[in-house]
C-alpha cells in the first residue's frame, strides 16, 4: 500500500498515533517523508512501516 501513497494524501503511523494526522510530501525509493501534526518531517523507510492512508478528509 505504501507504493500508492503521493504527495498530499493524508496518513497516521499505526505505531505511533500521538504524532497524529500526516501528510505525505515524498515517496522515493520506499522512503517516504510525512509532516506529521505532532512530530514534525518524519523518514519512514516503507519497507518496515506499512502507513495507513485516511481518506475523507
Amino acid at each position: 500500500m505504501n507504493a500508492l501513497l503521493e504527495p498530499g494524501m493524508m496518513v497516521r503511523h499505526p505505531d505511533r498515533p500521538d504524532w497524529g494526522l500526516g501528510q505525505v510530501q515524498s515517496n522515493i525509493g520506499g522512503r517516504i517523508t510525512v509532516n506529521f501534526e505532532h512530530a514534525g518531517k518524519v523518514v519512514i523507510d516503507g519497507r518496515q512501516i506499512e502507513l495507513l492512508p485516511i481518506f475523507g478528509i
